[in-house]
């Protein structure tokens, strides 16, 4: 995981006070969590979301072709990432469509390309190792996602079965920190 700051010290503070719910959420892993980062929240706010991309391009692999935005959350973020940078974005689905193309990854073709995933939450990373697992399939390389949020437990890579390393703009505990 990298210990890259923000370049903006005041995100954590704003996204905090945006995204934080608390209450009762079961989350995609099946876990049962006393607060929620309701990530559209920011992804809705121009502004916010302007920001987070940003620091996402500080995190970016300077070899990446492709920012492939993870269907549904990922996709604003990397239109947003893809849009500073210049580089193309590829938008993977939780399942390849059975209409149509059939494709599970809309956009250019990723074989043989460097793919950077783009996610908004990761907390046990399912959906983001579904789409890692799919693209290496496809003929992508995928070594690294960026991600809004990482709320895994701090000091662990819950993608390390599948060799990804995992580059968050926030941490849980910088949310936790910005009382």
């Amino acid at each position: 995981m990298s210990d890259v700051q923000t370049p903006d010290p005041d995100l954590a503070r704003d996204i905090d006070g945006c995204c934080r719910l608390t209450g009762e959420f079961t989350l995609r892993s099946g876990q049962v969590a006393g607060e929620y980062f309701d990530k559209y929240l920011f992804e809705a706010d121009p502004t916010l979301l302007s920001r987070v991309a940003r620091a996402m391009v500080q995190l970016l692999p300077e070899d990446t072709d492709l920012v492939g935005g993870l269907e549904l959350g990922g996709i604003p973020i990397a239109t947003m990432v893809s849009s500073l940078t210049g580089r193309p974005a590829v938008f993977v689905r939780k399942k390849a469509k059975e209409y149509g193309t059939c494709k599970l990854a809309e956009g250019p073709d990723a074989q043989g390309r460097r793919v950077t995933l783009i996610e908004d939450v990761i907390t046990t990373g399912g959906a983001v190792r579904d789409a890692t697992r799919a693209l290496r399939e496809a003929g992508a390389v995928v070594e690294v996602v960026v991600c809004a949020i990482d709320r895994s437990p701090e000091g662990e890579n819950p993608l390390a079965d599948v060799g990804l390393e995992v580059r968050p703009v926030l941490t849980k505990a910088q949310l936790d920190g910005v009382g």
